[in-house]
């Protein structure tokens, strides 16, 4: 069975959020981070960096979070990929961990890259109810979730991005939103 590692209040809610999505079967093993149970030896012979999330797949190890996504999206989708689709999928998820996760949460960048990265997304969203149109995506999970944070963790007034709002509103009624991120905010 497939492992995922993460503390109780970490980046893991995301992959676990998509894992429920794929109803693929998993443990969770949840780490003392205040402990540093992340950083004895036992766990760093999974991820020798020594962050979390991290999962063992059989003898596969595979840590960041983004990357945990593209390849749970690749190994475990009902239908097969092409190359064009993969990278968009890889797009997506690296423009919320790198791209939009700083412009909202790096308080320095906020004032400059949030009104010009959530008008980009709130156009988006104006037109479909996900980012890649009507399907539900790996590439919502990643954005989804760093969207999803702003009312949680910062309180910012999002009400000029109606499209926006609509769409964390409509990512958390989600049942596997709900049983991971959601039952912990």
């Amino acid at each position: 069975m497939l492992k995922l590692y993460g503390g109780a209040r970490s980046r893991a809610s995301i992959v676990q959020w998509y894992l429920e999505e794929l109803s693929v079967p998993y443990e969770f093993v949840i780490l003392d981070m205040q402990a540093g149970e992340h950083r004895q030896p036992e766990y760093l012979a999974i991820n020798p960096i020594g962050k979390v999330p991290a999962i063992a797949d059989g003898d596969f190890l595979l840590w960041e979070s983004g990357a945990i996504l593209l390849y749970l999206a690749e190994k475990y989708s009902k239908t097969p990929f092409s190359l064009e689709q993969r990278g968009i999928f890889s797009q997506w998820v690296i423009f919320a961990n790198s791209t939009l996760a700083t412009g909202i949460f790096v308080e320095v960048n906020r004032e400059k890259e949030a009104p010009r990265l959530l008008s980009a997304l709130n156009e988006i969203f104006g037109k479909q109810p996900f980012l890649l149109g009507d399907d539900f995506t790996v590439a919502d999970v990643a954005v989804g979730s760093i969207l999803a944070y702003i009312p949680i963790m910062l309180k910012l007034d999002l009400s000029a991005y109606p499209a926006v709002l609509n769409y964390i509103s409509q990512i958390s009624e989600r049942p596997a939103y709900q049983k991971t991120i959601g039952g912990r905010s």
